[in-house]
């Protein structure tokens, strides 16, 4: 084997899992694309010492201070193919590079699927927004929206309104009448229209426009976009995966080892909901159980 183990991923889940593993002085390798799902944000919030900082340079810290061990090694490519190989597996690399271990560890992470609305690509990471517990009190009493996705888009509006005025945009959905009634009793404005653009200078957002030719006024729009895997690993290696109203997740129990024994899962693709604390705590999870395999077998 060429390693004890490859991560495939070097977002948070994933150098979080490396750095476990280097160590414990075990030969891990990374294989990175550098394209982590919150490129997008300049500040990642509630991360525990880097609250605002930029999400690119924590994960630039991360890997230099992964490369100090000599265990550890990061290479920047994609995994295309993986498979079981022996007593372990084989990993193919775009660039035709294929590299060996005992053990995976999948942290590739997620891919968001936004609706097709003129204005919204541009403005996602900045103005329209996911997680109000990470990119909330920046907007805080200023005129929010949240346009409906799901029917998990109303308990997202009755969340969002602790940080200030929401209208819930149905985009030409229908609401159960119980949802109704409790956004009635947050006072959550419900516009039905279809939602036609989004305006604004650059990637701030300053209204909404419906396809009647109506606008509203608005600083910061949440939705809850469904994702999807961002690689094709999980399907190669035959993993069982759950499917939820935001998208797959990876199966895996509280070691975060998948249904594949020497296989783990890490991150966004393999829990809900999602955030960088949790990413790297499910990061030391799955590098520490990988070891504990490593030496109890």
């Amino acid at each position: 084997m060429d390693h004890d183990a490859i991560v495939i991923g070097g977002g948070f889940a994933g150098l979080a899992a490396a750095t476990y593993l280097a160590r414990a002085r075990r030969k891990v390798c990374v294989v990175d694309t550098r394209r982590p799902r919150n490129r997008f944000a300049k500040a990642s919030h509630g991360f525990l010492g880097q609250d605002g900082s930029n999400p690119l340079e924590i994960l630039a810290a991360a890997r230099k201070q992964l490369d100090a061990y000599p265990t550890a090694a990061l290479l920047q490519d994609e995994a295309v193919a993986a498979s079981r190989e022996n007593a372990g597996f084989a990993v193919t690399m775009a660039s035709g590079r294929i590299l060996r271990a005992g053990k995976i560890i999948l942290a590739f992470g997620l891919r968001d699927e936004l609706p097709e609305i003129p204005g919204l690509q541009e403005r996602w990471g900045q103005t329209v927004l996911h997680c109000p517990y990470c990119h909330g009190i920046e907007f805080s009493d200023r005129q929010l929206g949240v346009l409906y996705r799901t029917e998990m888009s109303v308990h997202q509006a009755l969340i969002v309104a602790e940080w200030g005025p929401v209208t819930l945009y149905l985009d030409g959905a229908e609401l159960e009448p119980e949802a109704a009634q409790k956004l009635a009793e947050r006072k959550i404005k419900v516009e039905a229209g279809r939602v036609a653009a989004l305006e604004g200078q650059g990637t701030s957002l300053s209204s909404i426009r419906l396809d009647d030719g109506r606008r509203a006024a608005i600083d910061a729009l949440y939705i809850a976009p469904r994702s999807c895997l961002s690689s094709p690993l999980a399907d190669q290696l035959d993993l069982a995966i759950d499917e939820t109203p935001m998208g797959p997740v990876i199966r895996t129990d509280g070691e975060k080892m998948t249904s594949v024994p020497g296989i783990y899962a890490a991150g966004d693709i393999a829990r809900a909901p999602h955030s960088v604390s949790w990413a790297v705590a499910d990061g030391v999870t799955a590098g520490t159980s990988a070891h504990r395999a490593m030496v109890f077998g």
